[in-house]
This record gives structure tokens, sequence and C-alpha cells, in this order.
């Protein structure tokens, strides 16, 4: 997989309550990535880019809420998210603390 692609898989870290929590119990981090990224794909992005141990990814598709703006229906976009669990020990430095 080439350095561009691998940049491209992984979007954000999402950082929420829920993740934090995730993080401290299971060591396990969230990101969003793109719809058409496999799991394969987001192992081998984490590990290239992090170097880490990827112990497994799980994938989640999130469909967008249905909201209305200026009495009009619209649609927000949906997302897909990717669950990593990563070897004891280990961890990714997600909010950059500098």
């Amino acid at each position: 997989m080439s350095n561009e692609r691998l940049l491209q898989v992984l979007r954000a870290p999402i950082v929420s309550e829920k993740t934090s929590r995730i993080q401290e119990k299971s060591n396990q981090f969230t990101f969003e990535v793109t719809p058409t990224a496999t799991k394969a794909d987001v192992k081998k992005a984490v590990e290239e880019l992090f170097k880490v141990n990827v112990t497994a990814v799980n994938v989640v598709n999130t469909k967008g809420k249905a909201k209305a703006f200026r009495g009009r229906m619209g649609v927000r976009g949906g997302q897909r998210k990717a669950y990593i669990s990563l070897r004891e020990g280990q961890s990714i430095d997600v909010i950059g603390k500098p």
C-alpha cells in the first residue's frame, strides 16, 4: 500500500467521552475512516503510521441524521468508524499534547 493511500484511509481520530472510556478500559482507539476502507487497509495504515501492533479492527457504518433546516428536511452525512484494539502496553497519542 502506498504512503498516499495510507494517509487517505485514516481521516481523523474521534475524541469523545465514550471513546476515552473505551481507551482506558480496553485499550481501543477510534478513527473516522474512508467509506471504501477495509479492515485490512485500516490495520495496515495504523501499524505503519503509528508503529504499533494491532490485534483487532471493528468497523461500523453510521447513518446520517434527518434534520429540518429552515423548514426543509435534510440529511446529515454519515460516517464510517473503525475501533482498533492494540496489544497490551501499547498506545497512540491521539490528542497530540505538546
